[in-house]
């Protein structure tokens, strides 16, 4: 992958917009790479929550009577919200690192039945703002309820209550981290001034990796971090991904994967390195199956692997996208494995017969950079870089298909556990905000006569 962070992002900018009648105060960029005071960064993160101001959230019943879902008062604008969108359309580039004919690709694409509202929207919030480290790198949101979120908002790693509409910072990252689990075995070391570029959340750990190939792996019921290092001292280090599951054998194990081509294991429990599985270029993304015996392997190759978790031998090769992959999911009954990729696609994988794939979805208008499936299996959501997120109904055959459409960059997707929610963490200089959608329900009553 490309070891520059942040290029011109596509945020939703003043440029194109007469904004001087604007009263919010408008915020500037954020991000880990910027030259931000560090005292700043150590501040304590809930002061500003009680200096925000109410108004620039957004609830169902305001987006009924005609408020916009992120609060942007087009009104005041130059351009309405149809305007901008055809000009956001027509004005983004996506980023390829190789360029292909693609007119072949456009026939593969499943014609999809856009339309359906599989999630409403609920809310939106400005009191927590995800931020990005590096351009390719979207998985910095994770839901462990309907009711919590975490996600990164510069060098927080924050968490935010969607009952009480409140958040908290769980862990910065500038200042010095120790780790408290002190192992034989363990590689543990003191980590500062982390730029987090890939977090998860499950299984009551926050794993994060950084910038400069570190790991950190903290218990969310107890205080300070059980387990930081630094992977590596490649100097294309980054941590692209990391994961939580549980081998076979139902033990828990962490995954990561670097730029230094690289998949790691480590014991959830002391956190010493089990395996390291070296492949043939840089690994951006790394999923295992549900049965915990398939590791999918994604990285700077139009190719795509399937490994054996235990050894990392490549027991199969996925062939049919035409740049690198970022993203990738397995369907909870094991058998489907999506695929996103800079060519704009999500490919679906059968695996009981991998000699294509079975279905090929495509984004509006840019890279596929994350995927995931609500736990019941039934939705399948895929994340454009900026202003889209795609919602499939996986029993129609990902024919029926739900478009949100707003404005800019996204940080993260993340289903809630019971599938009752969907949130999109939203990268922007001045609308950064974290969205809730809570799941469509049709519910029938049989009228009953007591007599």
């Amino acid at each position: 992958m490309a070891q520059f962070q942040n290029p011109d992002l596509e945020y939703v900018v003043d440029d194109y917009f007469d904004m001087t009648d604007f009263e919010e105060d408008t915020l500037s960029e954020t991000g880990p790479h910027n030259d931000s005071s560090f005292e700043a960064l150590d501040s304590d993160v809930e002061d500003n929550f009680e200096m925000s101001k109410p108004k620039t959230d957004t609830s169902a019943q305001d987006a009924r009577n005609g408020k916009d879902i992120q609060g942007i008062p087009w009104e005041r604008l130059n351009f309405t919200r149809v305007k901008y969108r055809e000009t956001r359309l027509k004005q983004y580039k996506n980023y390829e690192n190789l360029s292909r004919p693609r007119e072949e690709l456009e026939k593969e694409c499943k014609k999809i039945e856009n339309g359906s509202v599989f999630y409403d929207f609920q809310f939106n919030t400005r009191l927590v703002q995800s931020t990005i480290v590096h351009f390719q790198l979207r998985n910095l949101l994770w839901a462990t309820s309907k009711h919590d979120v975490y996600l990164m908002q510069n060098y927080s790693v924050m968490h935010w209550s969607s009952l009480l509409r409140r958040g908290k910072e769980v862990l910065n990252v500038a200042k010095p981290i120790v780790p408290t689990l002190k192992c034989p075995g363990s590689l543990g070391q003191s980590l500062s001034r982390v730029q987090i570029s890939t977090m998860t959340v499950k299984e009551n750990l926050m794993v994060a990796g950084g910038f400069q190939g570190e790991l950190i792996c903290k218990n969310l019921s107890q205080p300070g971090v059980a387990f930081c290092a630094k992977l590596t001292t490649d100097d294309n280090a980054i941590t692209n991904a990391v994961d939580v599951y549980h081998n076979p054998n139902g033990l828990l194990r962490i995954m990561a994967a670097n730029n230094d081509a690289e998949v790691r294991i480590f014991d959830a429990e002391n956190f010493a390195c089990l395996n390291r599985f070296t492949y043939p270029w840089s690994v951006n993304n790394t999923s295992v199956s549900p049965d915990g015996k398939l590791l999918a392997i994604l990285g700077d190759s139009t190719e795509c692997l399937l490994a054996d978790v235990q050894s990392g031998k490549v027991v199969a090769t996925l062939k049919g996208h035409l740049d690198y992959s970022f993203a990738s999911a397995w369907h909870p009954d094991g058998r489907t494995l999506a695929t996103g990729n800079q060519d704009t696609t999500c490919r679906l994988w059968d695996i009981r017969n991998l000699s294509g794939s079975q279905t090929v979805l495509k984004g509006r208008m840019g890279a596929i950079r994350a995927v995931k499936f609500s736990s019941d299996g039934r939705f399948m959501a895929m994340a454009e870089p900026a202003d889209f997120v795609h919602v499939f109904d996986a029993e129609s055959g990902y024919v029926k298909g739900q478009e949100i459409d707003l404005f800019g960059e996204i940080a993260g997707i993340s289903f809630s556990p019971d599938t009752e929610a969907l949130f999109v963490g939203v990268a922007d200089r001045t609308y950064g905000s974290l969205l809730e959608f809570d799941r469509r329900r049709c519910y029938q009553y049989l009228d009953s006569i007591i007599i």
